[in-house]
Order: C-alpha cells, then structure tokens, then sequence
C-alpha cells in the first residue's frame, strides 16, 4: 500500500514513516496541503493521512481539492485520515464534510494504527480489484461482441473525437467503407455458424493491416470497427493520401489471402470490397466522408469486387 502523508512536524513524520515502514508500506511525504495537491495525481496514493492544521494550505482545503480532482477521473476515491493532536466532535465534522474519511490521533497505540492500517490495506486491494473490472467492462462495452473490434457506437465516439482533432488543426482525414462480398450467399450455403467464423477471420485480417502500418509509423491512430451486419469501417487520420491508399489494397489481398473458401463468390474465395473517401484537410461535416466512401464502395463492387475504389 502507497500512503501520503501530509505533515510539516519533521518529528511526527520521522515517527509515523518509521512505524508504517515497519508494517511494510511505503510511505510519501508532502510538507504541507499545496504539496500534497501538487503530487497527488503522479504518486495516486492508496491511503493519505492528513494533517489539519498546516502552513500554506491546510488539511481541510487540500482535502476539498484532492477530491474535486478525483471528481474528474473515473473510478476513483483515496481513503483520507486526518490526523490531528485535538480529536474535537467540530474538528470531526469538519473533516467528514471536507471529504474525509476518518479521524486519528497523530499519537495512536500502535495497536490500533496496526489494526486501521490493515483495514485501509483491505480496502486498497478491493479499490484495485474494482478499478481493474470496470477498466474491462468498458473495454467489453465498446467491443462488438463477435469480432473483438470497436463497435459502432464506440465507433462513432472515437471517430468524432478524430474528426474534431483533424479540423482544429487543418490535418487530412480519411475513411474506408469495407463490406465482405456475397456474404448472404455465404450465409445461405455455409451456414451461420461459419458466416460467424468469417467475420471473425476477416475483422482479424483488417486489424492486422491496421495495426501494421500503425506500428510501422506509416499510419498513426488508424483504428477498425464493425459497422454493422458484414461491413467495416476503417478511420485514418492524419495520414498521407499514399498511407491510405497503401491500407486499402493491403486489406484487399489480406482477406483474399485468407483463402477462406466461398464458392458462391466469382473468386472461390471469400473477398472484400473497399471504398474510401481521403480528405487533405478535415472540414465541413464528416457525413460527406463517410457517404463519399460509400459511394466509392458501391463502385468497387459493380467493377468486379474483391478491389478498392478510392478515387
């Protein structure tokens, strides 16, 4: 357990850190409240003990700031005890509406410092069993269920933000319309369980070129999603009209190159076809994008399928 502890008496924190050192914590120190504020956020402390009366700032009003500072953050709440020599019922409330959680005598048994300290322990390790099940909970929230990829409402949110973040700074932007071809005769011969295995196989080929050109610093923050049914879309901001060309057709021959068999599909083979729309500076509504890709995939299919239109 990582414990703050906020205290300008030199001699209470010599005595206090040895003690919980002891217990096997470790232990920060800030001198007074404005320190504890500054270096709240990178040392995110699993327990602070809080001293009230303090120079600079006190107890009480870096308390209020932690917690309007936790109030932006997901998740998140830091157990507080203050510790004070004058354990008043006024001092008592006053930490409780400040945002605190307890109240200690900087002069504890050590008994009872033991016994708060494992139960502040107890807390801590539920706190991060918490935080790391709602971490994936989003995480499942955002993914289509099928094919592990962002799903469509996921999908819009980051795409707005990509959108909002091109335009601002007059960056191109570009996006891919993917639809897998014949896929309802696929369906209708294979079966559904396989136009399943499909999908999957073919969204784990398009993240796989994503992710490629991501790493290989071609793209940057290209991201894929299932759009709906058997189509995907592909969002690529801030890229090279090159780069997006270069992601088109690596897709193409990804899910050609799976050889997953079709024979209702002209190629034998189940294919995709791509459509896309490249921006050199993102402006006006991002709707024209999306439906200029469209347009470009209906055009790949009516030439053939199994290629990208990006014109």
């Amino acid at each position: 357990m990582k414990i703050l502890l906020v205290e300008d008496a030199r001699s209470v924190v010599q005595v206090m850190t040895s003690r919980l050192n002891s217990y096997g914590y470790e232990v920060f120190h800030a001198r007074n409240g404005q320190e504890a504020v500054d270096i709240f956020p990178a040392i995110c402390p699993d327990l602070i003990l809080m001293d009230i009366e303090m120079p600079v700032m006190n107890g009480f009003m870096a308390t209020n700031n932690i917690r309007a500072f936790e109030a932006t953050q997901q998740w998140a709440w830091t157990p507080i005890i203050f510790l004070t020599s004058s354990d008043t019922v006024q001092n008592l409330i006053t930490a409780i509406e400040a945002g605190g959680d307890d109240f200690m005598s900087k002069f504890v048994p050590e008994p009872v410092l033991q016994a708060k300290m494992k139960a502040m322990s107890r807390i801590a390790n539920l706190r991060h069993r918490l935080a790391f099940a709602n971490t994936k909970l989003v995480a499942m929230a955002g993914q289509d269920g099928l094919t592990g990829l962002l799903n469509r409402r996921s999908m819009d949110t980051k795409v707005d933000e990509a959108w909002m973040l091109s335009t601002h700074a007059a960056e191109s932007f570009a996006v891919l319309m993917l639809d897998i071809d014949h896929f309802k005769k696929y369906n209708d011969h294979y079966g559904h369980q396989a136009g399943d295995d499909c999908l999957k196989r073919v969204a784990v080929a398009i993240e796989s070129e994503v992710q490629s050109l991501n790493a290989s610093g071609i793209t940057n923050n290209a991201f894929a999603a299932r759009y709906g049914g058997e189509e995907f879309a592909v969002t690529i901001p801030m890229a090279s009209k090159d780069a997006y060309a270069l992601l088109s057709t690596a897709i193409v021959k990804s899910v050609h190159g799976l050889g997953i068999p079709h024979e209702k599909n002209d190629w034998g083979v189940t294919t995709i076809s791509v459509g896309g729309a490249w921006l050199e500076a993102a402006n006006g509504e991002l709707k024209h994008a999306f439906r200029h890709a469209d347009e470009n995939l209906y055009r790949a299919k009516e030439l053939g399928r199994n290629r990208a239109e990006i014109g």
